[in-house]
């Protein structure tokens, strides 16, 4: 045990380090949600007026509506963002250096997650922070229940970007890969705008796919926990989600039957 505590602590002090040493990250992980919360949120203010909060059927303004939707964002694109580490880690060979230690593979892997959630927490207490010096707020309590629910649906995110770095082969195709996962996810999804609105104004499958997206489920579980209130149906799709991806992540990473075990198969 105390081996395999050594092992994952130095995993998430080594992507720690990788950040603080990549001072841009932080920047650019705030500037996409600081923009839809102080440019585009002032335009669709004024198309949705006062949004309703659903746990205590509170009226707030659509910037205070949004905020955790675009919380929910920043670990979604930190998400993505860990998943192409790992790509460059596998390219690099330091992911197959890492998988051959003498510890289960799904430790290493969840020891990865972590280290992606430890990070995502950084960036989204961050955003939150700097929302707060534009009047943009959680209440004083929220910032603390929301928590848990960041933790949760940054360990569901990480799980699927673990996926999805299993099947990419090569660092070149991994951007348009990305776009293809995170632009659905966040779009249809509740977090600029309530389903309600999308099912008055949208066609009826793209309803369908916001309800059947795992996103959306992330959102509201971050949104009702901002309010002390726990969402139980968005709480059981990310508990699921987040075991069935690292599961298949898990999977596609065994040397015998995922990725590695068919690039170890080819010729030099």
């Amino acid at each position: 045990m105390g081996h395999a505590l050594g092992a994952a602590g130095a995993i998430v002090r080594r992507e720690l380090r990788r950040f603080v040493e990549q001072r841009s990250r932080l920047a650019s992980a705030l500037v996409r949600p600081l923009l839809w919360l102080m440019v585009f949120a002032a335009g669709f203010q004024n198309v949705f007026g006062v949004s309703i909060i659903p746990p205590y059927q509170t009226y707030v303004t659509y910037q205070v509506y949004v905020l955790p939707g675009l919380a929910a964002m920043v670990l979604l694109f930190n998400g993505m963002q860990s998943s192409l580490s790992l790509v460059y880690d596998r390219e690099m060979g330091m992911m197959r250096l890492l998988l051959t230690a003498p510890l289960p593979r799904w430790w290493l892997l969840l020891a990865k997650l972590a280290a992606g959630v430890a990070l995502s927490l950084v960036q989204v207490y961050a955003f939150l922070g700097v929302a707060a010096l534009f009047d943009v707020r959680l209440p004083a309590l929220g910032y603390l229940t929301v928590l848990p629910a960041l933790v949760l649906a940054a360990l569901m995110l990480g799980a699927i970007g673990l996926l999805l770095s299993a099947t990419i082969r090569q660092l070149e195709n991994f951007a348009g890969a990305m776009n293809f996962v995170i632009f659905p996810m966040f779009f249809l999804s509740s977090a600029l705008y309530p389903l309600w609105k999308i099912a008055e104004a949208a066609a009826a499958p793209v309803h369908y796919l916001c309800l059947v997206n795992p996103f959306t489920y992330a959102v509201e579980l971050i949104r009702f926990a901002a309010y002390g209130e726990v969402a139980p149906v968005a709480l059981g799709v990310v508990l699921g989600v987040t075991a069935v991806a690292f599961a298949l992540a898990c999977r596609a990473y065994d040397p015998q039957r995922g990725l590695l075990g068919r690039a170890r198969a080819q010729p030099a």
